[in-house]
């Protein structure tokens, strides 16, 4: 089967993303691997500065567009590896023919089925904003925490003023984040933004941590009848 990649949100994190995919897929050879079409578009407009109505530029427009190029491709699913885009799935699951993986819901009924109770939330301003990972954690009767606002500023300036600007994390500030939440009750904090992933892969996090970046690929593979490797049937760290 063939999966779609709407990206470029940010470009990093797609490239990951596509990585996470291989390394996670359990092959033998070339051809037990995914077969995917991956448009990689960083002009799309910015998520978070629409939805908190800093931008008229409507980022599902272009989105809505690349997936049914997606769709003409024959591509059988779709996974957007951006969380922040998640708040336009219904607009792009009435507009697209194909399945569109919902990493939100995945992430919180993954919690759901490793007994989690309560989860806090390291996202994006627009993410906490719009309630994404809140009203499906509550949905499944799941508790959550969210930083604060001097943490909640540490995760915008760790996305946009270091990931996306190729700069280094100023982990202090990744690590204020996740004291906070597990002092606020949180038993695994959710990697709810695709630039947090690139913390997680590239510096030693100590704790409990889903990276829903992870949780994407490991859906993406299965959706399309790949074989996932056995190291990565629990995606939960610590």
């Amino acid at each position: 089967m063939r999966l779609g990649i709407i990206g470029g949100l940010g470009p990093m994190a797609t490239a990951y993303f596509m990585g996470l995919i291989i390394n996670m897929t359990d092959a033998r050879c070339d051809q037990d691997h995914l077969e995917m079409i991956i448009y990689d578009f960083p002009s799309i407009p910015d998520r978070t500065s629409f939805i908190l109505g800093k931008s008229e530029d409507n980022p599902v427009i272009p989105m809505i567009e690349i997936g049914k190029q997606l769709e003409a491709q024959k591509a059988d699913n779709i996974a957007v590896p951006c969380i922040t885009a998640h708040y336009f799935y219904e607009s792009l699951t009435e507009n697209i023919k194909i399945p569109i993986i919902n990493v939100i819901k995945e992430t919180v009924m993954y919690l759901k089925e490793k007994g989690i109770s309560t989860a806090g939330i390291a996202a994006t301003d627009g993410t906490i904003y719009a309630n994404l990972f809140q009203k499906e954690l509550m949905a499944q009767g799941i508790s959550y925490v969210i930083p604060s606002v001097i943490n909640q500023k540490y995760v915008m300036d760790l996305v946009y003023k270091d990931i996306k600007a190729g700069l280094p994390p100023e982990i202090f500030k990744f690590e204020s984040i996740s004291k906070e939440l597990r002092e606020n009750g949180a038993e695994v904090i959710i990697l709810g933004c695709t630039e947090l992933s690139l913390i997680k892969r590239d510096y030693k996090v100590r704790g409990r941590y889903i990276d829903a970046m992870e949780v994407l690929a490991r859906s993406s593979i299965l959706s399309c009848h790949g074989l996932l490797k056995k190291e990565y049937e629990d995606l939960i760290t610590g």
